[in-house]
């Protein structure tokens, strides 16, 4: 957590702050919250992040194939983008978290958490 870009550390707090708001303490669900983009990381920058919002939004803009699983790319920032969730429950488990924890962050949670997963992503939406 505390390796993540202060931007993403707040977007976190923010996300477990909603689930809580609405009465949502579950420690894996706001485990989740605080650490489900933990893997974007400093090299996805703003830009990225905006480039594949936009484009991303494009029928047929090919963008994935921009995604190169290679740390020393320029391209592997993409990569990150649509990779973060699987690497962010990774890092989670890698950290001790439950495997329902990164469930929640890949957005695999069983049934009967459904209603807690659709909770984090709609304040995942909301900020």
């Amino acid at each position: 957590y505390r390796a993540m870009p202060v931007a993403d550390r707040r977007h976190g707090l923010d996300v477990a702050a909603r689930l809580e708001t609405v009465g949502l303490h579950d420690p894996d669900l706001l485990a989740a919250a605080l650490l489900h983009d933990s893997a974007k990381g400093h090299r996805l920058r703003l830009w990225h992040r905006v480039v594949a919002v936009l484009l991303g939004s494009m029928p047929g803009h090919g963008l994935r194939r921009l995604a190169v699983d290679d740390p020393r790319s320029w391209r592997y920032p993409f990569h990150l983008q649509f990779h973060h969730t699987d690497l962010s429950a990774q890092a989670a488990l890698g950290a001790g978290c439950s495997d329902r924890t990164a469930a929640f962050i890949r957005g695999t949670a069983p049934e009967v958490d459904r209603v807690l997963q659709a909770a984090l992503a709609a304040a995942d939406a909301a900020s």
